[in-house]
């Protein structure tokens, strides 16, 4: 388990709740079981943590047919772990976001990258850890760097999702949304020589303010994707913050190591509310 599941599953005892924790990669779930043993072996409300997007989708599907009430439900999980569709959602709700093209061949994409503008960036549309995501400094560039995921295997590898490079600081912000209030905020910043703020690449974090102008984008935000447990993450840009991304079963190690808030605390806090209703 990660640092995250680790904190939540101790936060959970502290509070006096049975905790099971389940390895999702060595489970077996039967169509035919009924909701009442379900429940005996996964307990009231299940908060999905998996790693994998796939397979998370599809365990929370499994407990929600079974009854089950699921941290995030389904659609949100489905929603969040997607960037095409998490794009649709902010977008729709009128939240601002990067200027975001979508392609489904190379000819298209390069058309798209070249509509957006250099320098632009191209992300697969299901993925973390800023794994996958490159600039496009130039045409040059972008047309071998989409020539070369072309040749990939895999059908989401032949969805093009490019994006406007923001001109934001060498930094950017994780919020914690937990229900209908923002728990804590970070600014994440760059680690040296290169671009993504992701903690996992060895970004730093430093605390952030939690301003009326962030939790309000925030909020609305979370509310578009359908609410829950979620990282919202936003950029400074000069017309002012934009939302890029909102994580579906969010890492927070990063934001408590400047966070006042007991983040996983906080998290179980909920789960306990909603296993009481």
């Amino acid at each position: 388990m990660r640092w995250e599941e680790k904190a939540l599953a101790q936060e959970a005892k502290k509070k006096g709740a049975r905790v099971v924790t389940i390895d999702a990669k060595i489970l077996t779930l039967d169509s035919t079981s009924e909701p009442k043993q379900i429940r005996k072996e996964f307990g009231d409300v299940a908060l999905e943590r998996c790693i994998s997007y796939f397979r998370g989708l599809h365990v929370t599907a499994y407990l929600e047919a079974k009854g089950l009430t699921v941290i995030n439900p389904h659609e949100v999980g489905e929603t969040c772990g997607n960037k095409y569709l998490t794009t649709l959602a902010l977008e729709k709700a009128g939240i601002p976001t990067p200027r975001t093209l979508f392609a489904f061949t190379a000819e298209s994409a390069k058309e798209a990258a070249a509509k957006v503008g250099y320098p632009a960036v191209l992300k697969p549309v299901v993925g973390s850890w800023g794994r996958g995501v490159a600039p496009l400094k130039d045409r040059e560039s972008a047309n071998t760097i989409i020539e070369l995921r072309d040749e990939m295997d895999g059908a989401m590898n032949q969805i093009y999702y490019i994006q406007e490079m923001v001109k934001r600081p060498p930094r950017d912000i994780r919020t914690i949304v937990v229900g209908d209030k923002v728990i804590a905020a970070a600014y994440r910043y760059s680690p040296p020589e290169e671009w993504r703020t992701n903690v996992a690449r060895g970004g730093k974090t430093a605390p952030c303010p939690i301003t009326k102008e962030l939790e309000e984008i925030v909020l609305k935000s979370a509310k578009a994707v359908g609410g829950g447990v979620l990282g919202v993450d936003a950029m400074e840009s000069p017309e002012g913050l934009v939302v890029h991304e909102v994580n579906n079963t969010v890492e927070f190690k990063g934001a408590s190591q400047v966070s006042e808030v007991n983040i996983p605390a906080a998290i179980i806090g909920y789960v306990l509310e909603l296993a009481k209703r």
